[in-house]
């Protein structure tokens, strides 16, 4: 069985939404950010980047949302889109487009929208705006397709849901309304029941809401010693 550590943040909800959808067995182990649970040293030794998601799958470890994605697609052979050399450079495209842009962008704008200690009109509107752009070329990719490989729903799709799934903590309320393919498509992906599967998790383990001293040294250590960030509201 693949011992699944993850929380419920959009990097392990697309490796979730994965795991379901090929209908593996796994143990979800959850590991709380805001507790710093990731800096645990038995887990620092599954993934010494002391992020989550990550995998153990039968003495094989994976760490990184997106090579996680790519390594159970490989072992089941499924969600992999066309098996030719143009289907698969689609692929690796679409896929590393995620693991490149729109994830890192939509967390710096999830960010300095919300989490940063003091506004930075400058640093929230360079994120804004590439958040805004990389929703854009996925707009525009889905505008003739069904999925981001056309009629092949893949990887790819499930590594956009798990931050598509939250445009509007991105981008704010009605963030979706500019990029109208993109709704559609996610509206399609979170009505599959593997994806209501995966968010159900939810009521597997709680964890902290708080955002306290705890939180901010856990989840921001660059902030040590400096005044609280404390979460604002827009």
């Amino acid at each position: 069985m693949i011992r699944f550590y993850y929380n419920l943040s959009p990097n392990p909800m697309k490796v979730a939404l994965c795991l379901e959808e090929m209908g593996l067995d796994f143990d979800p182990v959850p590991v709380d950010p805001r507790k710093g649970e990731q800096f645990s040293p038995w887990f620092v030794k599954i993934n010494p980047n002391a992020k989550v998601p990550a995998i153990e799958d039968d003495g094989v470890v994976v760490f990184d949302s997106n090579a996680i994605l790519l390594h159970l697609a490989r072992k089941t052979g499924r969600f992999l889109g066309p098996d030719t050399p143009a289907g698969q450079g689609e692929l690796l495209s679409w896929l590393m487009f995620v693991a490149t842009g729109l994830s890192p962008y939509s967390g710096q704008a999830v960010h300095f929208r919300h989490m940063a200690p003091e506004a930075i009109e400058y640093a929230d509107r360079r994120y804004q705006f590439e958040a805004e752009r990389h929703y854009g070329i996925i707009n525009e990719r889905l505008n003739d397709r069904r999925y981001l490989l056309g009629d092949h729903y893949s990887i790819a799709d499930m590594g956009a849901w798990g931050w598509v799934r939250l445009a509007d903590f991105v981008m704010g309320d009605g963030a979706l309304q500019k990029f109208p393919n993109v709704a559609r498509w996610r509206d399609e992906v979170s009505q599959r029941p593997a994806a209501m599967r995966a968010e159900a998790l939810k009521e597997r383990h709680t964890f902290k809401t708080d955002w306290d001293e705890e939180a901010r040294r856990s989840m921001f250590g660059f902030l040590q010693g400096n005044e609280a960030a404390t979460v604002r509201g827009r």
